[in-house]
């Protein structure tokens, strides 16, 4: 009789994955994504220097808070050169919003340190945050506070502060920053706060409009609170020593 003869099976070893290559794939991903990042954000800086902006994450956010709170969408935004934009509102906002904007390179320590100091004794008062770092913030970024977000802040600010200059951050800003419910940039602001032109504001009329500044959906520029006419009359007392503005 003829003997069969089984084949022996064998087991398959496993193979082990080279986690050295895993990590090199996984390092590469992220240099090209940092590279691309770094690459995409510079050509809108770039591009934003000579182009206005159309409209910030800001406007968009609003938008769809209103949709979902079943609130009519009331959007006004027109661009204006800052040419056009009355230089009583210029020194209003640095009055109001950053005393150092036209001497320093997109970062008050200084307020950044008294900001942090009064925080931490549970004071409310507003951020260290200069005209730069607003602006950085309402054209590239969302609102909220993260270390992730301050991060990428600080990174824009760096560059504008590069790129475009005081001028055309100053530009910029007046353009884009909310001034009222669905009211952006100085145009649509003096329109809706004054029924007037942007250049022809007065010191109190500017005064107003960067009084609300820390909250304008809540404040009011005209028929104020007593708590907007003295930030107005404080303004507007600052404003007159602040000289001539050259960027």
């Amino acid at each position: 009789m003829a003997t069969r003869i089984t084949p022996k099976k064998t087991t398959k070893k496993p193979v082990k994955k080279d986690s050295g290559s895993f990590m090199s794939k996984v390092k590469w991903f992220l240099l090209k994504a940092l590279m691309w990042f770094f690459g995409i954000s510079l050509f809108f800086v770039v591009l934003f220097k000579f182009v206005p902006v159309p409209f910030t994450p800001l406007m968009v956010m609003r938008y769809f808070e209103n949709k979902a709170a079943g609130k009519e969408n009331y959007y006004s935004h027109n661009w204006e050169p800052i040419e056009k934009i009355s230089m009583n509102l210029q020194k209003a906002v640095i009055a109001s919003e950053d005393g150092t904007f036209l001497t320093h390179n997109g970062f008050d320590f200084i307020a950044m340190q008294k900001a942090y100091k009064s925080n931490e004794r549970g004071r409310k008062i507003k951020g260290g945050s200069t005209i730069s770092q607003q602006t950085a913030k309402n054209v590239f970024l969302w609102q909220g506070r993260s270390y992730v977000r301050k991060g990428l802040e600080a990174y824009f600010t760096v560059l504008i502060e590069l790129v475009w200059g005081k001028k055309r951050i100053m530009e910029v800003y007046l353009n884009s920053i909310e001034m009222g419910d669905g009211v952006y940039g100085a145009y649509a602001a003096t329109e809706h706060w004054y029924r007037k032109d942007a250049s022809s504001l007065t010191m109190t009329q500017a005064a107003g409009i960067a009084a609300i500044l820390p909250n304008p959906r809540k404040y009011k520029a005209t028929s104020s609170s007593s708590y907007i006419n003295n930030r107005k009359t404080k303004i507007v007392r600052i404003m007159r020593h602040i000289g001539k503005i050259e960027y």
